[in-house]
């Protein structure tokens, strides 16, 4: 099953039926989700050792009519899904981003229904997914229970709060629990006055200059730390 099919049957999953018969008419929501692959393909920018940096955050315009029924029948679960497919896309052509990566809608008076135009740009965060195996120095990669994280902030926060960088569903987990901050000296985690504290390799630590393939653990969520062997910076 392709990229696009997984995208389509994943909004069918996401939203009512009634969400799906409306766009069929008009604006299909794969169609959307193509022009955000092609804005990526399009939009390129080279970095050192093959890495190829894409635009991260997307703004899809819509006519009136339509801006209302993704309100109406889905907008952030519709966005969700673009979202991993933009991701899975971006993981299949070795591509990296620079901070999360984020769809919103927009209306626009000078579209008709079913048409639309989609701007996007790179922003930058503490945190982007993690779409490929190589970690480096200055971006390395954190693993939390099978989901992937690229650091490209010098400081991130992980915790159960919304303010967190990386947030963990862990109620064994602080809302600011564990910070890795990347210096000059290495990367360096440090826990944050948590209640249950932090661990590195099994020793609780207040903090911890981490080397490639540490294990951490907050609560019952265990993290992997990926600096990689080779620098590319």
């Amino acid at each position: 099953m392709g990229v696009l099919d997984r995208f389509e049957k994943g909004v069918e999953r996401a939203v009512n039926s009634v969400f799906s018969k409306a766009f069929r008419s008009d604006l299909k929501p794969v169609e959307i989700a193509s022009a955000i692959r092609r804005d990526m393909d399009d939009r390129t920018a080279a970095l050192s050792r093959g890495r190829t940096v894409v635009p991260n955050t997307f703004t899809v315009e819509l006519s009136e009519k339509d801006f209302g029924q993704v309100q109406d029948w889905g907008e952030e679960a519709m966005a969700q899904e673009m979202v991993e497919s933009a991701t899975e896309h971006a993981r299949s052509q070795n591509y990296v981003f620079v901070g999360p990566v984020d769809v919103t809608f927009a209306p626009a008076a000078d579209l008709e229904a079913g048409r639309f135009r989609v701007h996007s740009s790179s922003r930058r965060g503490a945190v982007a997914p993690a779409t490929t195996p190589n970690a480096a120095s200055r971006h390395p990669i954190l693993d939390l229970d099978g989901q992937r994280y690229l650091l490209t902030g010098p400081v991130t926060v992980i915790g159960r709060g919304s303010e967190a960088d990386i947030i963990v569903d862990d109620a064994g987990v602080s809302r600011r629990h564990l910070e890795i901050r990347i210096t000059s000296d290495g990367v360096i985690a440090s826990d944050l006055g948590s209640t249950n504290g932090s661990y590195v390799e099994g020793h609780r630590v207040d903090a911890a200059t981490l080397v490639d393939g540490n294990t951490l653990t907050i609560g019952r969520t265990r993290i992997l730390f990926w600096s990689g062997t080779d620098s590319d910076q």
